[in-house]
């Protein structure tokens, strides 16, 4: 063998391997992204979260739930906090 061919079979060696990985990984990314899409009863064995245990579900708000105008400044603790330190 010369060494071009070592280079060559070194090369084609790393490619391979390099796309079987990847075929193997996103193969199974892909697999498991699937399972995430199918409906899990309470009585199944696969919990993904709390919800699917107890059978809530989320609850959303509807778009037209009034929301007032949110001072993250003026919140009671901080207002108790600056009460407290006061100069008088």
């Amino acid at each position: 063998m010369t060494p071009v061919e070592i280079v060559i079979g070194l090369l084609q060696g790393l490619g391979v391997s390099t796309v079987f990985l990847l075929v193997v990984f996103v193969g199974f990314c892909v697999i498991v992204g699937f399972t995430k899409h199918r409906v899990i009863g309470k009585g199944s064995p696969i919990v993904r979260s709390l919800d699917d245990r107890l059978g809530s579900g989320a609850r959303y708000l509807s778009p037209d739930v009034p929301r007032g105008p949110v001072d993250q400044l003026r919140t009671p603790e901080l207002s108790e906090h600056s009460s407290v330190h006061q100069v008088p």
